[in-house]
């Protein structure tokens, strides 16, 4: 999951009632002090379901909800659809034709958001986004179903950015942990009941419902957010400044990561020799690119808005990777059925959910840079206990339970990272800085991935999908050193990680 880029089952009473409350404001403040548009902020400030914001904040939040529906959804009904068009070939490009333009898409926004604001970056986004569902769920070819994914990625990238300026220029800083939790808790129904919906419809009316149903969801969000967007967050962050033309050199770096990456793919996909050729050519593009958009001093891991960028790509990477195998390693290994094995991953949509909720309370903004480490430290112990269900004494629900403890300690990395970026930017920086986080979560995904897709298939992993079939009948079909070769280093990684939160904050003065 890009991740925002970024859950809970039906919005707990937890959250909710947190959102709700009113937060007192210091009494020894004299005045209000101005809110992130230029408005003052009330004395009594409400959540941010409290009048003031509700509609902005329903409408942003519905908005991250059909993003994960479709996320979960389509990933589902995507088989059958690679089947009937007669695609398998291009199947694998189905999915890294969102990936590479979302790429560009998110470099675009935070231009176009710190320039005019993230309204416009917003609406066009997300109808980019619906009309590449339209696009895809009306092809009559797998090609056209590729163009409809790659334009849907275009508008994915543009409004994962513009979310992230929303909440830096509408809220105030107390209320943007909150927001963060909403926008993960968002994700958990989708997680649990998208990929059965999906699987439930397209048996019943087709594939095709799957992706045209989404669509016509878009209206209502839009409806509730867009008004409360033009009244606290349109236009440049400052009125009084000229608005300065777009960075053509960024737009430039942007292209070039969206062609390095689409090439690496291409290449991962064809295993022959003359592969080398565009996987040259991808890492020639992406490597400079990616340095001349993500913060100078990223990949040193300098101390406050590097490192933050850096742990989130750290912590998405690592995880994402690792959860991919779970499954196939349940499946493969274990003998359990692909919807067993999809259940035992579902309660870390809950505990994502309670990682995001615990950052987002008031008393833990400063322990932040601690929580972010216990968190990288849940990660890596989840990961790095979830393949000892290679040995058959091991009870499955062990992975459960893992995967429980990681996922709460994503909630908290991946709220707190989100809150540390808007907090170290200033708000004409905000779009840009939102657009580097989420560059070094979708590129981290991918190349870890690459990584340890390699791994396993140097290590003989490709005879364990063969060897399904055997270990349903009882037969052997066990590849227990692939799935190390996955787990541990990704465990290593995320340990890295939590080095990395321990300079997420800029020294103070005296200190190193």
């Amino acid at each position: 999951m890009t991740a925002a880029e970024p859950r809970d089952r039906d919005a707990p009473t937890q959250i909710s009632t947190a959102l709700t409350e009113p937060l007192a404001e210091p009494s020894h403040l004299p005045s209000p002090s101005p809110g992130p548009a230029g408005e003052p902020v009330r004395e009594k400030a409400t959540g941010v379901l409290g009048a003031d914001y509700r509609a902005l904040s329903v409408g942003i939040v519905s908005v991250v909800f059909l993003i994960a529906f479709e996320a979960t959804a389509v990933g589902t009904a995507m088989p059958v659809a690679a089947r009937e068009l007669h695609g398998i070939p291009l199947y694998a490009f189905a999915f890294s034709a969102y990936f590479t333009t979302s790429l560009f898409g998110m470099v675009v926004s935070g231009q176009w958001a710190d320039r005019r604001g993230p309204l416009g970056a917003l609406a066009c986004g997300m109808t980019a986004w619906a009309a590449g569902l339209a696009l895809s769920g009306t092809a009559s070819v797998m090609w056209v179903f590729v163009i409809g994914r790659a334009v849907q990625g275009l508008g994915g990238g543009l409004v994962i950015v513009a979310l992230y300026v929303v909440v830096s220029r509408a809220y105030p800083s107390h209320l943007q942990p909150a927001i963060m939790a909403a926008f993960a808790a968002s994700w958990v129904i989708p997680s649990v009941v998208g990929p059965l919906a999906a699987g439930t419809v397209a048996e019943q009316l087709g594939w095709r419902w799957v992706f045209l149903g989404i669509p016509a969801l878009v209206a209502v969000p839009l409806a509730l957010a867009l008004p409360a967007i033009r009244r606290r967050a349109a236009g440049p962050a400052d009125p009084g400044a000229p608005v300065p033309s777009f960075d053509r050199r960024r737009i430039r770096l942007a292209l070039g990561i969206s062609l390095g990456a689409g090439l690496l793919q291409y290449a991962g996909q064809e295993l022959r020799w003359l592969s080398v050729l565009p996987a040259a050519a991808g890492a020639a593009l992406l490597v400079p690119s990616v340095l001349g958009v993500l913060p100078r001093g990223t990949y040193r891991a300098v101390r406050g808005l590097p490192s933050v960028v850096l742990l989130r790509g750290i912590a998405a990477g690592s995880f994402i990777a690792a959860e991919s195998f779970v499954p196939l390693m349940l499946v493969t290994q274990r003998g359990l059925s692909p919807t067993l094995a999809g259940l035992s991953l579902a309660v870390g949509g809950a505990t994502w959910a309670l990682g995001s909720f615990v950052q987002s309370r008031p008393p833990a903004e400063p322990h932040r840079e601690r929580l972010a480490v216990l968190g990288m430290l849940l990660v890596a112990a989840a990961i790095a206990t979830a393949p000892t269900v290679l040995v058959q004494a091991v009870p499955v629900w062990i992975v459960a339970v893992a995967w429980g403890f990681g996922c709460f300690g994503m909630g908290l990395v991946i709220g707190s990272t989100s809150v540390l970026l808007l907090k170290l930017s200033a708000p004409e920086e905000a779009g840009t800085n939102s657009a580097a986080l989420q560059i070094s979560d979708a590129l981290s995904n991918v190349l870890l991935l690459a990584a340890g897709g390699a791994a396993f298939a140097a290590l003989g992993g490709g005879a364990a999908g063969a060897a399904h079939g055997a270990v349903a009948s009882g037969a052997a079909g066990s590849q227990p050193s692939a799935f190390a070769a996955v787990f541990l280093p990704m465990a290593g990684v995320a340990l890295l990680g939590a080095w990395v939160a321990t300079r997420l904050r800029v020294a103070e003065p005296g200190r190193v």
